[in-house]
């Protein structure tokens, strides 16, 4: 990729080469994880906004990347640097959602946009919701209760539940339950960054469920699902797509296969867009690209067509700009709810080997075009 960049002190300020678009310069502000479990999620929305921002070829986009760790203190700190030293107009990146709700909210109290192109807490697009915070992936819930819904029509009637303990986590499991009609054979919730799931593990086998449904993103997932396929117990797993797609599966290996899970987005998604996405992301970085890189594309290109038509110095406008979400998704149709949040297509996926390489294929529909989050009924906007 034909970028100017520059490393200091872990912050990556980058300048895309090219043709102007907006009259005037932007800067974005990139907070995301970039080392420890959860990198991989934090490169690939990087690398999927990085390679919407070559297409575009803006010259007047000045992109600021910094690495959270995953620690909300980091990320508020880098935040405030941003929007005070950098003068950042965009704000964009966050994986986790305990991050998300340490940074947003004092964001877009200050008048600088937040656009999210992963975490989406309950809370932001509910009753804390703010015209200056749009989600372009999700709202935590949705991918979740399309897993329950999914685990009623294959059958399943005794799930055994588990999460990490955290705002994610949290809607994760009340996602699931939301739309899952059979009983509950047990319900955990286990520590962010956990590795060894030996004690969780022994509590499924005892449990006399019939399935498992489990969010457990990045290194996390990867360390379960290395030590379930050792166990022996071989009760089938539901789950979403953040805990079964690019970014964890070549690690996680054969275990994975057969897995189904939920998501807004697939690699064989049929549409134009999304074929020429998958095809140039692995000429840019030679690997498929994951729902996260995905997000990550979409994200870039949400704001790229609102700076087509408006400034982000006019705030008005822009923000409608941003509502009107007049760019081409990945993920085909896409439009905004009132809440800021996606109205979109669940699909339900299955983790398959195809030519060596471990990846989902679509096969079937969890919920349609028409399909929002239920928390819009709290916000006041």
């Amino acid at each position: 990729m034909r970028l100017k960049a520059t490393l200091t002190s872990g912050l990556l300020a980058l300048t895309i080469g090219a043709g102007a678009v907006q009259a005037e310069p932007v800067t974005i502000g990139m907070i995301t994880t970039l080392s420890g479990g959860g990198a991989g999620l934090g490169v690939d929305v990087r690398d999927g906004f990085l390679l919407a921002l070559e297409q575009a070829g803006n010259a007047d986009i000045r992109l600021v990347i910094e690495d959270d760790a995953q620690r909300p203190e980091t990320a508020v700190q880098i935040a405030e640097r941003m929007i005070q030293s950098e003068r950042a107009d965009i704000l964009t990146g966050i994986i986790w959602s305990n991050l998300a709700m340490a940074v947003v909210p004092s964001v877009v109290a200050q008048d600088i946009f937040y656009i999210s192109p992963n975490a989406g807490p309950s809370p932001l697009a509910g009753a804390s919701c703010h015209p200056n915070y749009f989600n372009a992936a999700w709202q935590n819930d949705t991918l979740h209760e399309a897993a329950g819904q999914t685990a009623n029509e294959l059958g399943y009637a005794n799930a055994f539940i588990m999460a990490p303990n955290y705002p994610a986590g949290t809607d994760a499991l009340n996602g699931f339950k939301r739309y899952y009609q059979g009983e509950l054979a047990g319900e955990l919730f286990t520590q962010v960054g956990q590795t060894d799931y030996a004690a969780e593990i022994a509590q499924i086998r005892a449990s006399g469920a019939d399935s498992v449904f489990i969010f457990l993103p990045g290194g996390m997932g990867i360390s379960f699902m290395r030590q379930y396929a050792q166990s022996g117990v071989d009760l089938p797993i539901v789950s979403a797509g953040f805990s079964f797609d690019q970014d964890v599966l070549p690690a996680m290996g054969t275990a994975a296969l057969g897995v189904i899970n939920t998501g807004q987005w697939s690699p064989d998604l049929e549409n134009e867009t999304n074929a020429a996405f998958v095809a140039s992301f692995q000429e840019t970085y030679n690997r498929l690209p994951s729902i996260y890189a995905s997000q990550g594309f979409d994200t870039a290109n949400l704001i790229l067509s609102a700076l087509e038509t408006a400034s982000v110095s006019d705030q008005d406008a822009f923000r409608e700009a941003l509502r009107a979400a007049d760019f081409n998704s990945v993920r085909g149709s896409f439009a905004f709810a009132p809440n800021h949040h996606p109205i979109h297509r669940i699909y339900v996926r299955e983790v398959v080997d195809v030519d060596g390489t471990l990846t989902n294929r679509i096969i079937g529909t969890a919920f349609e075009d028409d399909y929002r989050d239920i928390h819009g009924a709290d916000c006041s906007m």
